[in-house]
């Protein structure tokens, strides 16, 4: 590894950048990681377009520090990981089926599950019933319902795109500067579940076109800035991608199966068909910075 210079989570860090993470270290021993995270984000001007500190993206960073032999962190507080990993609570889920026609559950909602009850309900669906189940995910993140009046029919989540996908910047036309860039524009669609009690024809793609027409908006309120093209991965050894395909989203080939964070090349996970919706017409434009994306001020 180049102990001069390292590249992670899509941000350059210099041998000073290092030198100075050394120094916070030695200066400031009695930071917990996610405090020493946060101190660093600030000397760093490590932060989301937003302005939001990137903390979890710099604590997996100093792991890679610690890993690399670079510096030596202050041990985990176990007593937080058993409150983050301890059982959600326990909610009184109606699984009635469902197999009405779509007409007959217009109109269908996609509403934010906000931090409280909503968050913690939206992560028992995900555990009970996605394949994949509730896994932490960094960045920014919107989490929805989806919802025929107060009836729950399924869950959706977009996050942060993936670092590096050879035929997704090969299609945009990207150099590496552009995509450090600009990556916040590409927002993945992380999970969406319909529930395994709901059988309803052309529901999944009604979703998607909802959640094509509000991202947007939705995003630009919460982080001050629009995204201009959605990106999802599809495991086709489970899925064929119907809706995706349905609701016109272009197929752009397979990843290579090694997942965001294996630095090591192992490869481990298995492939998936890489999905592409662009948000607007100029979305390459927008990626390859010749015209300027949609954002508010957060003094305005």
């Amino acid at each position: 590894m180049d102990k001069t210079s390292m590249t992670f989570s899509g941000r350059n860090f210099t041998s000073e950048d290092i030198e100075l993470i050394k120094w916070t270290r030695k200066r400031y021993p009695q930071l917990s990681r996610t405090e020493l995270a946060r101190t660093l984000c600030e000397f760093l001007g490590w932060t989301t377009p937003a302005g939001k500190a990137k903390t979890p993206q710099c604590t997996s960073f100093l792991e890679t520090l610690e890993e690399a032999g670079l510096i030596k962190l202050p041990p985990l507080d176990t007593s937080k990981i058993r409150l983050r990993n301890s059982k959600l609570p326990d909610f009184n889920i109606d699984t009635t089926p469902i197999a009405d026609e779509l007409k007959d559950l217009l109109p269908i909602n996609l509403e934010i599950a906000r931090a409280g009850i909503g968050l913690k309900l939206w992560k028992r669906y995900i555990s009970d019933y996605h394949m994949i189940g509730e896994k932490q995910v960094y960045g920014a993140q919107l989490a929805y319902f989806i919802k025929s009046k107060e009836t729950i029919l399924g869950c959706l989540q977009f996050s942060a795109s993936a670092w590096a996908l050879s035929p997704r910047d090969e299609w945009i036309g990207w150099n590496v500067q552009d995509r450090k860039q600009r990556l916040h524009l590409i927002v993945n669609n992380s999970r969406f579940l319909i529930l395994p009690w709901v059988n309803v024809k052309n529901l999944a793609s009604k979703v998607l076109s909802l959640a094509i027409k509000q991202l947007q908006e939705d995003w630009l309120r919460e982080y001050c800035y629009a995204p201009v093209l959605l990106e999802t991965f599809v495991d086709t050894s489970h899925f064929a991608g119907t809706c995706y395909k349905a609701s016109n989203w272009i197929y752009l080939g397979e990843t290579q199966g090694r997942g965001r964070v294996d630095r090591k090349r192992e490869y481990a996970l298995s492939r998936k068909a890489i999905f592409m919706y662009p948000l607007q017409n100029d979305f390459k434009d927008c990626l390859k910075g010749i015209k300027p994306y949609k954002v508010v001020n957060p003094d305005d």
